[in-house]
């Protein structure tokens, strides 16, 4: 049974730097692991998520964008910054997923922002989401700048540097962990 990598871009516009962050990051999460990729979004969750009390009231492919994600070996997560914190239908959407279904799920953090002042968001907003649900988050999450993209991909070499050693991390702890569950 192969790997399978899940992206979700916390983003609701397109083309999205955040969405190509997320992209890039996953492709190279499932590269390094042998492993099938997907990549979502925000828009791929609408009209019906900002109107949903639960996971009940999603259907067709939002219903089954949320599978996928909770089904997912490993995540990749973004979101830009809004006003120093996560988008408010990022935080939404993980408002309605149960507090356990993310339990030991690796994941890897990245967040997109307009300068350098936002990149603690991702130690004091996603690592602590995250965290609540017991996720395993990796040590090194990856933040980008407006300034790190090139016609909006990520391209800046300090970032695409950064990529590698969270992807790196995120290979050795997925291809350790069926042995270490298997023993």
């Amino acid at each position: 049974m192969s790997l399978r990598v899940v992206g979700f871009a916390g983003s609701l516009s397109r083309p999205s730097k955040t969405r190509s962050l997320v992209d890039l990051v996953t492709l190279r999460a499932a590269a390094a692991l042998g492993a099938a990729a997907t990549t979502y979004d925000l828009t791929d969750l609408q009209p019906g998520l900002g109107t949903a009390q639960t996971l009940d009231d999603l259907d067709g492919l939002p219903r089954a964008i949320v599978a996928a994600i909770l089904s997912a070996d490993a995540l990749v997560v973004g979101s830009p910054v809004y006003k120093g914190s996560y988008t408010g239908l990022f935080k939404h959407l993980f408002d309605l997923i149960d507090p356990a279904a993310l339990a030991g799920k690796p994941v890897l953090l990245t967040a997109t922002g307009g300068g350098d002042k936002h990149t603690l968001v991702i130690e004091h907003q996603l690592r602590p989401l995250f965290g609540f649900f017991e996720a395993a988050t990796l040590p090194t999450g990856v933040y980008a700048s407006g300034a790190d993209f090139s016609d909006g991909v990520p391209a800046s070499p300090p970032l695409l540097a950064r990529i590698d050693r969270a992807v790196s991390q995120f290979a050795t702890g997925l291809k350790h962990e069926p042995a270490a569950t298997a023993a």
